[in-house]
């Protein structure tokens, strides 16, 4: 499996071809100048398939909770409605058990959305491994300053 980022290929036209995409040139730094290195990573969950949750889906149900409605929540994203609806039937077809969104339609109040207590203690556990893995990933990135210390 190929990184997004790091991929150096580009498909083309053709299905499934691959050419070689040109790599871009690296700045030579300075020397004495202070180079910040950010050690740089995400947190999301795949399951059989695919992605089941990460960083888009979490703020696509917070939006959810927020609105109470795909619709508003896909806008307030920039998001269509389609690509919205799908990664919410994404999520709840993978979901052990319960959904994690629920809709309803028609009626006096036009239907609604709302984000369940699955939903939102998915939401809870995704925060917390995103800030635990932001923290290693801070207290490790330390191993990439290469100054000389001084003695």
């Amino acid at each position: 499996m190929v990184h997004r980022d790091t991929d150096t290929r580009k498909k083309t036209k053709a299905k499934g071809s691959v050419t070689p995409v040109k790599k871009r040139s690296v700045t030579p730094v300075k020397k004495g100048s202070v180079t910040p290195y950010v050690l740089k990573g995400r947190v999301w969950v795949d399951g059989p398939d695919g992605t089941f949750i990460g960083y888009g889906r979490v703020v696509l149900m917070e939006r959810i909770k927020e609105h109470g409605s795909i619709t508003r929540a896909a806008k307030s994203m920039d998001m269509s409605y389609r690509h919205a609806w799908e990664l919410v039937d994404s999520m709840n077809n993978q979901s052990p058990g319960k959904p994690l969104v629920i809709t309803s339609t028609g009626g006096k109040k036009g239907g609604g959305t709302v984000v369940t207590k699955e939903g939102e203690r998915a939401i809870r556990n995704f925060w917390k491994a995103q800030d635990a893995l932001q923290r290693f990933l801070k207290k490790e990135g330390t191993r990439f300053d290469l100054k000389e210390s001084k003695k």
